[in-house]
This record gives structure tokens, sequence and C-alpha cells, in this order.
């Protein structure tokens, strides 16, 4: 009786323990401060996509974006107002894919999201009207609407891919569209 006793105590203590590294898992997956994956989840999921790239032909693209002058956002009303307008960002974008893609924040001010079975003309007007809706929803701090620029690239993944190489690819695109932008406004 008492070995069997122990043998239902230590299945206890395993299915503790695989709770807890179940949970540990999603926390180092997890943003620090919004409820969407880090980037260290990103690049495994990039990783996955590009297998399915491999394998089986599956279209998949990543959208690259970046809040401008996001630092004067904090320095004219704080490091709550910053957190708000990032939190803003994350959700606006979150209710907009579906639920097989994927979202992340890649710094500080950098968004990452993978668009699953999307070809590159798909994931330019997603990208479109995310931007839209983003502009069309601005974020509100103390009642007022906290007016902030962005951009965003768009790029297609490839069989064979390394994800970094894949996000600085995707971030080199972002860059070109915020120079396109900034030309734009000059004129």
């Amino acid at each position: 009786m008492g070995l069997m006793q122990e043998v239902d105590r230590l299945r206890r203590e395993v299915e503790q323990t695989r709770t807890r590294l179940e949970e540990l898992a999603r926390t180092a997956d997890q943003d620090m401060l919004l409820p969407i994956l880090n980037r260290r989840a990103f690049v495994r999921e990039i990783t996955r996509f590009v297998a399915l790239a491999e394998r089986y032909g599956v279209p998949s693209c990543v959208l690259y974006f970046d809040l401008d002058a996001f630092k004067e956002v904090n320095d004219m009303h704080g490091h709550a107002a910053g957190d708000a307008v990032l939190r803003h960002f994350a959700d606006l974008i979150s209710h907009q894919i579906r639920e097989n893609d994927v979202l992340a924040r890649l710094g500080g001010d950098e968004f990452g999201v993978i668009l699953s079975h999307t070809t590159l003309e798909q994931a330019s007007k997603k990208g479109a009207s995310l931007a839209q809706s983003l502009r069309d929803h601005p974020a509100l701090w103390e009642g007022k609407s906290v007016s902030l620029g962005f951009s965003y690239g768009v790029y297609e993944l490839h069989a064979g891919e390394n994800p970094d190489s894949a996000i600085k690819q995707a971030d080199r695109a972002m860059y070109a569209q915020k120079r396109r932008g900034a030309e734009g406004a000059k004129r």
C-alpha cells in the first residue's frame, strides 16, 4: 500500500513539474509588457513558416512595423502613456489578423506580424489595411488623442531562409517605405 501511495505522489509531482515547465515556456515566449510574443518566439515561428514553405510550398509574409518618433511620446507624456500607446497598437493589430497569424514585439517600438498562407500581394494589401486602421484609430491618453506615425515593410518568406535574414529584409522594406514617406512629405 505504501508503494502505491509513493507512486501516486510521484505522479502528482511529475504533473506539477510539467505544468510549471509549460508555464515557464509561455513566459519565456511572451513580451514583458504586452500579451503578445517576443522576438525569441517570433524567430522560432519564422523557422516554422519557412519549413512550411519548404515542405508544402505554403506562402507566408512578414510585416515589420516601426513607430515613428515614439521617444517623443515618452518624453512629452511619460512612460505610462508610451506603454498605453504600445498596448493600443498591439491590440488594434491583433484584432485584425487571423488566429493562425503571429504578432510579436521585436523591440521597444517595433512589431512583427507573420501572415500565414499569404502572398506578397495579399500581405501588401493587409499591411495597407492595418496602416489605415492605425491612422483612423489613434491611441488615447488621458482622454486625448496621441498621434503617432509609423512605417511598415512587407517581405515574403522563402524556403531555406534564415529567420534573422528574413527579419532584416522586412526591416529594410520598412526603411524603404519610411524614406518614400519622408520624400513625399517634402514635396
